[in-house]
């Protein structure tokens, strides 16, 4: 079988190019397509806003994993959310259409359901309220409409995570590591936030298993621990894993954002760009990403990693030295 992996130079990835040749099946055939190194160099380069032209021997019999994706919120501007989300989710499903490929699986994200501190399941009215989000559910739409034309066939997996974290991931776990480490985090205005996340390994086995087992039709899974941690149990299970100081202090929430509004202003005025202290950035740290998992957890596909075993494993992948 082969396995086309969109978006394979990046974090998800690399993951899961390394899970599917840990099954040393010899029939497995990995095609890894991106835009540019991310992670990986391992990859064959592709911009999936242009219309794909890919050959390859027994094409049909062949899953698509459709990770391409601009994710990062803030840090681009809004039309290059809606160009490659959407017109990637177009260009993957015609590819699909004109090569007989009947399996995709989606990794959208909890974008779609917009900023709110009620718990939402995947029966939850989707409410997106930034560009990223509003392209993610437009994305969804345009996968389902690929399955939707041929429903006794084709199969549709869409996987709505929360903060994936893992080895090399660089993103939201990286810095918080990073800022206990060097005992510079507060908690912003409350403890009790609540972050919807799951460790990397648990999703590509379930990226790989939804494919493989799944039967014709469209499935949309929320992936997340159940329940979603908070802030306080994410950074105390950090510390005791990784052996550094719990954040003991909260700071007022408009006095964090004050301060990351003044630093952003100041790093435009001379050229630099801050990213990781965006006052948006910031004010997402308050708000809770309240995801229910409780579909995935009674699922085959449920989680192997508990939130304290996942950052074990990370770490020990690590030597024990830090989290990267």
């Amino acid at each position: 079988m082969n396995h086309l992996i969109f978006g394979g130079a990046g974090f998800i990835g690399t993951h899961l190019k390394k899970f599917i040749k840990k099954l040393g099946n010899d029939t497995n055939n990995i095609y890894s397509y991106d835009i540019r190194a991310k992670v990986n160099d391992d990859f064959i380069s592709v911009d999936v806003r242009e219309k794909l032209n890919i050959t390859l021997p027994n094409i049909s019999n062949s899953v698509i994993y459709n990770l391409a994706a601009i994710h990062i919120t803030p840090g681009h501007p809004d039309h290059e959310y809606f160009e490659a989300n959407i017109k990637g989710a177009e260009n993957v499903c015609n590819f699909a259409r004109s090569n007989q490929i009947n399996t995709i699986v989606f990794t959208s994200s909890i974008a779609p359901y917009g900023p709110s501190e009620a718990l939402k399941s995947e029966d939850t009215l989707p409410m997106p309220t930034t560009p990223y989000g509003i392209s993610k559910l437009t994305a969804e739409y345009i996968h389902k409409l690929w399955q939707s034309e041929d429903p006794h066939n084709r199969k549709l997996i869409i996987v709505r995570p929360g903060v994936i974290f893992g080895q090399y991931e660089g993103g939201n776990f990286t810095r918080l590591y990073n800022s206990m480490y060097k005992g510079l985090f507060f908690y912003p205005g409350r403890k009790d936030t609540i972050k919807a996340c799951v460790y990397v390994k648990d999703v590509v086995r379930i990226l790989h298993d939804t494919a493989q087992n799944e039967k014709p039709g469209a499935v949309t899974f929320n992936l997340t621990y159940q329940p979603a941690p908070t802030i306080e149990t994410i950074c105390e299970v950090m510390a005791a894993v990784t052996h550094v100081s719990p954040p003991k202090i909260l700071v007022p929430g408009w006095a964090l954002t004050t301060a990351a509004g003044s630093a952003y202003t100041g790093a435009r005025l001379i050229g630099r760009k801050l990213h990781s202290i965006h006052p948006d950035r910031v004010k997402k740290l308050m708000v809770s990403t309240n995801i229910c998992g409780d579909k995935l957890n009674n699922s085959p596909y449920k989680l192997r990693f508990t939130l304290n075993e996942a950052l074990e494993d990370w770490y020990i992948e690590c030597d024990k030295k830090t989290l990267i």
